[in-house]
């Protein structure tokens, strides 16, 4: 094997930007961060009146989560592995953490998931109990009649009670707060193993052929650090929760990273209102996919397009950017009815997943609004790489994490190779899976399937998936781009 390039986060091309609080596991990062942010707000919802929000502060959500826990514990589920399936909401968020910060192993299942394919992964994941919203209620209720795998509790995100041996959640966060009153502590006192399994991830696929990922918290907390060393998210910011929940971007970044900053997070009500509830909630960070910042772009284009003020946004343009090279900045106030269109407050998008078009990036940013590309997979935690408070480059995923080693493997004329990755933040392993796994490592090196380079500063760029090299003729490869 020839390895054009290795880069070693932190050391070589990429060092902490910001300081971080420690974290050994999740209940260590609930409990350092609880006492600084306890009492700002970690969700947000809409009221019937304007610009009143209802909240649950930092400190509720974990007494929440301690309660919920020891409710989880007294049925009977410590060391059990415990599903969670449904839309985005903070109910979802509370049962993660309450499994795994003390309880047992985390199962989160993918929402989108037809009836045959959720019965599946309930038996390959062999889970005991699963917290489900109520569009999930007759699917769940057949497969625990069924006799399916060993599901056995019941437990609904919804119900105010229990009801048709269905447990509610809310029932079980009040009897554990009377649990705790009472003198239990076995979930607030409950040790956790930072190198053990507490998080099965399915990646995506037809179900026969989906893998299960292996997480520790040592893996995720990994992760959550370096984030926080490169990418400042902070107590003030509100973060729209768009993609699923169980995706391992939306989840790390979206769900746990908010939760470790102190920082609040509000859902979106669908994709045709995420203009308006960047506005209405005061939306100042949010991660996603491309293709709705594609969407959003081009939609921002033809309006202005319509106003008639696309020569004089381009003149602008012109003007910010020859200004920019003397470091002053006036994009916020020459596009200032542009940004209010996105309700006024953005300061970060994050786009994963795939590759963004970088004309898209580049006009995001000259319009004012700082987009950043980051890149993983749910093996990596997920993220392996981003654009950071410091060094972003148009067209890159930004450099190494810190933790991090990368390397680019049999690299062609181009230097185009496939990305391998090393460091604490990458999986146990796959589950029950051993010719996965042989496939998947090289020596330690974990082998991610994607193609890319590491240009001369560090920045890694993506150029393709190895499977989808094409040998032409003449025996040269072509590689065949992401969609």
């Amino acid at each position: 094997m020839i390895n054009i390039k290795l880069v070693k986060g932190g050391v070589d091309m990429q060092e902490r930007i910001h300081k971080i609080i420690e974290i050994t596991n999740l209940k260590d990062m609930l409990k350092k961060t609880g006492e600084l942010y306890g009492d700002r707000p970690a969700y947000k919802f809409k009221t019937e009146e304007p610009e009143k929000f209802d909240i649950i502060t930092h400190k509720e959500i974990r007494e929440m989560i301690d309660a919920l826990g020891t409710a989880f514990i007294k049925l009977g589920l410590k060391g059990k592995r415990i599903a969670v399936i449904g839309e985005n909401r903070y109910e979802w968020g509370l049962s993660y953490l309450a499994i795994t910060c003390g309880t047992g192993i985390v199962v989160p299942l993918d929402k989108s998931l037809p009836e045959n394919e959720i019965k599946s992964l309930v038996e390959r994941s062999e889970i005991e109990a699963i917290c489900y919203t109520k569009k999930y209620d007759e699917i769940i209720k057949r497969l625990k009649n069924e006799g399916v795998g060993k599901l056995k509790h019941l437990i609904s995100m919804d119900l105010k009670k229990h009801e048709d041996g269905v447990y509610s959640e809310k029932e079980l966060i009040e009897k554990g707060k009377k649990l705790i009153k009472d003198g239990d502590r076995s979930f607030i006192d409950a040790n956790i193993s930072p190198e053990e399994m507490d998080m099965l991830l399915f990646t995506s696929g037809t179900t026969s052929a989906s893998k299960a990922v292996m997480l520790s918290h040592k893996i995720i907390c990994t992760n959550l650090m370096d984030i926080a060393s490169v990418l400042e998210i902070h107590e003030r910011d509100t973060m729209l929760s768009f993609l699923p929940m169980h995706h391992a971007f939306e989840c790390t970044a979206g769900f746990l990273y908010p939760m470790y900053k102190g920082a609040a997070v509000a859902f979106c009500d669908g994709i045709k209102h995420i203009a308006e509830n960047l506005a209405e909630y005061h939306i100042t960070a949010m991660i996603s996919v491309p293709v709705l910042f594609e969407n959003m772009y081009k939609k921002l284009l033809k309006t202005i397009e319509k106003q008639g003020k696309l020569e004089k946004v381009k003149t602008g343009i012109k003007i910010s950017n020859v200004l920019s090279k003397i470091h002053i900045d006036l994009r916020k106030k020459l596009f200032k009815e542009i940004h209010e269109k996105l309700g006024g407050q953005i300061r970060l998008f994050v786009s994963g997943a795939a590759g963004l078009d970088p004309e898209v990036e580049r006009g995001f940013n000259e319009l004012g609004f700082r987009i950043e590309q980051g890149y993983g997979l749910t093996e990596t935690a997920p993220i392996i790489s981003a654009g950071t408070d410091k060094r972003t480059r148009v067209g890159s995923v930004g450099p190494i994490f810190p933790s991090l080693e990368a390397r680019i493997a049999n690299p062609n004329e181009e230097g185009i190779g496939e990305i391998q990755v090393k460091g604490p933040s990458v999986m146990l392993g796959y589950y029950e899976n051993d010719e996965a796994n042989k496939e998947a490592f090289d020596n330690g090196w974990f082998r991610t399937g994607d193609l890319g380079y590491i240009d001369n500063d560090g920045y890694l760029f993506i150029a393709g998936r190895e499977k989808s090299v094409i040998v032409l003729k003449n025996r040269k490869k072509c590689i065949s781009r992401r969609t």
